[in-house]
């Protein structure tokens, strides 16, 4: 495993769930073109068994520095001890890519707050406590899903995530509100789907609108990625796309120069509707 970078070093990519699936391909993909890659994912050995298979894989291919660290994105705990880690050692971050994400079996409460969980919350969590190590000019990626886009959604819920300058106080009220539904078992009733994946991932898309508007002064980019249907563990054998193709998407994202967009939806470098 490669050593730490010293303060002062090129800023890292930081990947989520980077230890299998799209995410350990955008980690390839990222160390391919040079750039220094923070691979985390929840145990510290799976972190480190990711790099050291990329590694191995590279052979006596020209790679940048490649890293494992340990994250639990649904932990707040190690997502503070991850922030405390980076500061301690000076280290800044060129881009995150917010790429971890779960898709329950079932319907009720459990599997709401479950998804909300880790799909959006921590996401939110874990970008608001590295927002202090962005580097000037950083991209911001949220890994999304055509399931979240807004034509997908009862019309009522469509409304309100659309309404134009949404706050993220009014967000995560509505998420509340799901939750509440699923819990009472009235869920259509009050405008929601049964699907706490398209909730999760229609939030984590609106919350790239917010971050991007409330950041755009310090040059921050905030862009959200749909890769397709890819053959991952959850995905599944019978997805149209491979991964590296659903990777080669958000790692555009990750390296977008000063000038590129933010705020945006993109599927293979296009913008898509939200």
């Amino acid at each position: 495993m490669a050593a730490a970078a010293a303060a002062g070093a090129a800023p890292w990519f930081l990947v989520t769930g980077g230890n299998r699936g799209i995410g350990r391909e955008v980690c390839r993909q990222l160390a391919a073109q040079g750039r220094p890659v923070l691979l985390s994912a929840r145990g510290p050995a799976a972190a480190a068994q990711a790099v050291t298979e990329l590694e191995r894989e590279r052979g006596a291919s020209s790679w940048a520095v490649l890293r494992a660290e340990a994250l639990d994105v649904a932990d707040p705990a190690s997502i503070a001890a991850l922030a405390e880690r980076l500061r301690a050692e000076g280290a800044s971050l060129a881009a995150l890519v917010n790429n971890a994400g779960v898709s329950l079996k079932g319907f009720d409460a459990d599997v709401v707050r479950g998804t909300l969980a880790v799909n959006y919350f921590s996401a939110a969590r874990l970008t608001d406590a590295l927002r202090p190590l962005l580097a000037p000019g950083a991209c911001v990626v949220m890994v999304s899903s055509g399931l979240g886009e807004l034509a997908g959604l009862p019309a009522a819920l469509r409304a309100r995530l659309a309404v134009p300058g949404l706050t993220r106080a009014a967000l995560e009220a509505l998420l509340e509100e799901f939750l509440a539904a699923a819990a009472r078992g009235d869920v259509t009733r009050q405008g929601f789907p049964r699907s706490a994946y398209n909730v999760s991932k229609a939030a984590l898309n609106a919350l790239t609108r917010i971050l991007a508007r409330e950041w755009g002064p310090r040059g921050t980019r905030v862009n959200a990625v749909c890769p397709g249907w890819v053959r991952t563990d959850m995905g599944g054998r019978g997805a149209s796309r491979s991964v590296q193709t659903g990777a080669k998407g958000i790692v555009w994202a990750a390296t977008l120069p000063p000038d590129g967009p933010t705020g945006g939806y993109f599927r293979d470098s296009k913008a898509i509707p939200w």
